[in-house]
């Protein structure tokens, strides 16, 4: 080496990793920051609400109050614990369902053309029919039981999952699918190493979509023909005009919604640490 060079060893990379890695204080904050604006704009909404109806400018058995709505709540939380639990149930069994029936299908069209121009139809159309039109006829084929909603759910759910993940599996590069097969790599191993890792990133979308759709999925399901859930819920409530007991089942499917679409993108932050979007998101909030 040069005069004046200084040597770089294993032991002073990994000091400056250290120093560069954030400390526990440091996340927080940056967690904070990066959640103050949807704490602010949900306040500001749920203001806006309690403004709205001490000010009685809709009539409360139209749109009631934040404090009857959150009473109610209180009350009957074991009632609405119990039918939040079956909706989440169902959105859960549906959701992992699309997922696995998803991905095996994207496999099957990306390795075969065939069956990419024969399903890719037939998936289209199943998509744009809508499914509060066809979920009738589940609950006459399948009963009143849990499984027309999860088929609901799935119906709902699968698209998002096959779209993103036949983009995220033909979105790999050429040239690695080439260079593995000259290194002697059967196409399973490729397929497990190169294609399924390339395409996470894509899923992962597609997934963070399907998980809420799965929600809507097995709400409208319970509104053709169910006893239980959140669907049951509201249209009792609708039936009776029970608006703060709506409101409460419209708020505790919205939740739902939200804590499924976290936890996915929580998977997704563990599981795809490397993604260029995870790179970038950290060095916007270093500034």
């Amino acid at each position: 080496m040069g005069q004046g060079s200084t040597a770089v060893t294993p032991a002073a990379v990994a000091g400056v990793a250290e120093r560069d890695r954030p400390g526990m204080g440091e996340r927080l904050t940056e967690a904070l920051e990066r959640s103050w604006r949807p704490v602010v704009l949900l306040v500001a909404c749920f203001a806006a609400w309690w403004v709205v109806s001490a000010a009685h400018l809709v009539e409360p058995y139209l749109v009631p109050s934040p404090g009857t709505t959150l009473r109610v709540m209180g009350d009957k939380a074991g009632y609405i614990w119990h039918h939040s639990w079956v909706t989440t149930y169902e959105t859960l069994l549906g959701f992992v369902i699309a997922v696995v029936v998803g991905i095996f299908a994207a496999v099957i069209m990306v390795y075969s053309a065939t069956v990419e121009r024969t399903l890719y139809p037939v998936l289209l159309f199943a998509q744009v029919v809508p499914k509060i039109a066809i979920a009738p006829l589940f609950v006459v084929w399948l009963g009143f039981g849990i499984t027309p909603k999860i088929v609901v759910a799935v119906l709902i759910a699968f698209f998002p999952v096959v779209i993103s993940m036949v983009t995220g599996l033909k979105a790999v590069d050429p040239e690695m699918i080439q260079l593995s097969a000259t290194m002697g790599a059967k196409p399973l191993q490729t397929f497990a190493k190169i294609r399924f890792p390339a395409s996470l990133p894509h899923l992962f979308s597609g997934l963070k979509v399907a998980v809420t759709l799965a929600v809507t999925g097995a709400v409208v399901g319970e509104f053709v023909g169910a006893n239980q859930g959140l669907g049951y819920v509201i249209l009792q409530a609708n039936g009776n005009l029970d608006t703060p007991m709506l409101f409460a089942g419209l708020l505790i499917m919205s939740l739902i919604g939200v804590v499924l679409f976290v936890l996915v993108e929580i998977a997704e932050k563990l599981l795809l640490p490397w993604h260029a979007s995870r790179r970038g998101e950290a060095v916007t909030t270093s500034y």
